[in-house]
């Protein structure tokens, strides 16, 4: 079987189609011309069928010239263990406490704004905070 002959995926379908979308937003192709082209390809089944849609535009690579890329492994699990178990998890610290600060805002600014001292509830959201990050700390170092 030949390349032509072999069924393309929706992913390449999508690429053909947004490559046609950029050379309709650079003014390459009319209106009328896309519609068709877009037509064309989301009804292609094989290589064959998307071969010539983009051929007569620059910057874009022919389908028959495409090559396959070979998917990209996860990385080992010694790898990972190597970043350690506490590392792996804090990237949602920051963020967090960062969502933590604009609620303690909140609070502050509408407890000046009626002139008294309101229930401070950004402590809610101060506990799984503290739990995550405490957990992290005293906990993380345990292989799961």
């Amino acid at each position: 079987m030949g390349r032509d002959d072999m069924r393309a995926g929706d992913g390449d379908r999508k690429a053909v189609a947004e490559q046609l979308k950029t050379a309709l937003d650079e003014g390459r192709l009319d209106l009328h011309e896309y519609d068709e082209r877009l037509q064309r390809t989301y009804a292609a089944k094989t290589y064959g069928d998307l071969d010539g849609l983009l051929d007569d535009l620059p910057g874009t690579i022919p389908v028959q010239r495409a090559q396959v890329q070979p998917a990209t492994s996860a990385p080992s699990p010694a790898a990972a263990k190597g970043a350690g178990p506490g590392r792996q998890n804090q990237h949602w610290v920051g963020p967090y406490a960062g969502v933590v600060l604009v609620c303690t805002l909140i609070w502050l600014v509408t407890s000046i704004a009626s002139g008294e001292l309101l229930y401070f509830w950004p402590v809610w959201m101060l506990i799984p905070l503290i739990l995550g990050f405490f957990g992290q700390r005293h906990g993380g170092g345990r292989e799961r």
